[in-house]
């Protein structure tokens, strides 16, 4: 659980850093890795979903923020 926990952190941080390059610079990186293959690029933008609805998840069944009150 908690390893995957991580690796949602990970994935949706990685993410956050491709898409604010884009925003800054028009140049689409997770494109670029993905060779130009829509698909793929598909995939990795619903993995970002999951990701997120996993921690949003993890945020409500756990409440790790309930300690520090």
């Amino acid at each position: 659980m908690k390893l995957t926990t991580l690796i949602c952190c990970g994935y949706l941080v990685l993410f956050g850093i491709l898409a604010a390059v884009y925003a800054l610079s028009g140049f689409d990186l997770l494109l670029f890795f993905c060779f130009g293959n829509v698909t793929a690029y598909r995939v990795f933008l619903s993995l970002a979903g999951v990701g997120a609805l996993w921690l949003l998840f993890w945020l409500i069944a756990f409440r790790p923020t309930k300690p520090l009150s």
